[in-house]
């Protein structure tokens, strides 16, 4: 079946480019760079996003006294994530027949491109970037407020009463939230005096003791904090997890969603995650610089390694949080933020203000 459909598609695929493909000699040099960047970049998003589900399940299994999957692919189940997404792209595409079709099928594209876009201005290291924009920290900043557009089209194209509050309570999630979350950025921009990623992030180099989080004493730990809940709120993990809520809303804004546009919010969620807890990585965990200097070992080595595991660890965090804590109340929900981390969140930012411009 599988091998039936990869034939046809990809002869389908023949079929409609090869005549506009007689000869690669008028496509211009810079897209087809730009076509193998995406493509790799894809290719990224996609193992790390298998990765990142396989492992949740494991750290759910262990936490509940379980072993999660051990038998596809062999050691601890590590192929179970590409078995699972073979089975989402064999399955039936429905839409619903009363869903505005155009809008329905566009937003799971809108998701995933989001997330796409987002890996251009992360630092692997000081080598290993797409591009190191001179406004990359409000780059990403900006692409994570139109994630909900998504979310919203999504819920209401479904024509479904369960999508549409889940969206609803998304949207009006990541609007609180995302005053917390950009007065903690601002923290962090301020003791930097950059946006861009990769000189904030050497800045912080030379040890653990010059990361940002240390800056200012316990304010810059307080801001640290607070990006953290401030991640988990825009990504809809537990605690904050409302918009997916499957015991009041089946499974949220993504209910009518099936086979591979369903996998594209997948996808999109956990690439999510990943980016959130590299913005407080590069904000206030020394970014690709590593705990201690290592002598003789080069920065594109270095770099993606302790990047990589300062950030997973994140992630690890997120996901051990999902499996112990319970869902808050819309109420709590709000409260939490306009009550309490927004308050906190600009006291904070004040003291921070204060501090840098004292010491110079």
């Amino acid at each position: 079946m599988v091998q039936w459909l990869a034939e046809n598609v990809f002869q389908y695929i023949a079929f409609l480019i090869l005549p506009f493909l007689e000869s690669w000699t008028w496509i211009p040099w810079y897209t087809i760079a730009l076509l193998h960047v995406a493509g790799a970049i894809v290719g990224v998003i996609s193992v790390l996003a298998m990765f990142l589900i396989w492992l949740e399940r494991k750290v759910s299994a262990h936490i509940q006294d379980r072993l999660g999957p051990m038998r596809v692919g062999g050691w601890h189940g590590w192929a179970q994530s590409i078995a699972d997404g073979i089975k989402l792209l064999l399955k039936e595409d429905i839409i619903p027949a009363m869903a505005d079709r155009p809008v329905f099928i566009i937003a799971p594209f809108i998701a995933f491109a989001v997330a796409f876009m987002s890996f251009i201005v992360l630092p692997f290291s000081q080598y290993i970037i797409v591009a190191d924009l001179n406004i990359g920290i409000l780059y990403i900043y900006g692409l994570s407020t139109i994630t909900v557009v998504a979310i919203i089209i999504a819920g209401w194209a479904s024509n479904n009463k369960w999508s549409l509050l889940g969206a609803v309570r998304s949207a009006a999630q990541l609007v609180s939230y995302e005053i917390p979350v950009g007065l903690s950025i601002l923290a962090g921009i301020i003791m930097a005096g950059s946006l861009s990623t990769v000189e904030i992030s050497l800045q912080q180099s030379g040890g653990v003791w010059n990361w940002f989080i240390w800056r200012c004493g316990p304010f810059s730990v307080i801001a640290a904090i607070l990006l953290y809940i401030g991640a988990l709120a825009e990504t809809n993990r537990t605690p904050f997890d409302l918009a997916e809520a499957e015991s009041e809303l089946v499974s949220g804004y993504h209910t009518e969603y099936s086979g591979f546009r369903f996998s594209l919010f997948f996808l999109a969620e956990y690439t999510n995650m990943f980016i959130a807890s590299a913005l407080v990585v590069i904000l206030f965990l020394g970014g690709f610089t590593g705990l201690v200097p290592i002598p003789f070992v080069p920065d594109v080595l270095s770099g993606p390694f302790w990047f990589l595991l300062k950030t997973l660890f994140l992630v690890f965090v997120m996901m051990w949080i999902r499996w112990t804590l319970p869902r808050l109340r819309v109420d709590q929900l709000m409260t939490t933020c306009w009550k309490y981390l927004i308050p906190i969140a600009l006291v904070n930012l004040g003291i921070i203000g204060l501090w840098t411009s004292i010491s110079g």
